[in-house]
């Protein structure tokens, strides 16, 4: 995938301090189509679709909006946490402003949790941009297997 001015300005929204204090990029020396075109060619090989996934993630996440920050058991599975912080976060392709609510989907059985939050949810959806290795919402495409389908 070509850097095009687009994808030029949000990877210049995505460093640290301009949105977030930690970036979106991580400690990869990748630019963002790299990590676009990596993260989606691991999703087909596992068998995985942005949209399923995202959809997944949203039910979980709406789950446990209305437990109103206290843990709750999904299909006796999963547990899901939500924590809300004050203020809104912009999506560094400039597409929308999202709340600071930040969710803790752990898998029972092996006790290992992904953490993502309403825009890195919407990264994944519609831009597919899972994030940088070593950001703190990564969503990688591996662990979402092993903690979606248990």
């Amino acid at each position: 995938m070509k850097m095009t001015p687009y994808m030029i300005k949000a990877q210049s929204n995505m460093v640290p301090g301009k949105i977030t204090a930690e970036g979106f990029l991580g400690d990869e020396k990748l630019n963002i189509s790299e990590i676009i075109t990596r993260d989606e060619g691991e999703m087909i090989r596992l068998g995985m679709k942005f949209q399923t996934v995202a959809d997944l993630l949203r039910d979980f996440m709406l789950k446990g909006e209305h437990a109103l920050g206290e843990p709750v058991t999904i299909e006796n599975k999963w547990i899901v946490q939500t924590i809300e912080a004050r203020g809104n976060l912009p999506c560094p392709f400039e597409d929308g402003i999202f709340q600071k609510i930040s969710v803790q989907l752990k898998l029972i059985s092996s006790e290992e949790t992904i953490t993502y939050t309403d825009l890195s949810l919407h990264l994944l959806e519609k831009h597919h941009f899972l994030q940088g290795k070593g950001s703190p919402f990564r969503i990688d495409p591996i662990k979402l297997k092993r903690v979606l389908c248990q």
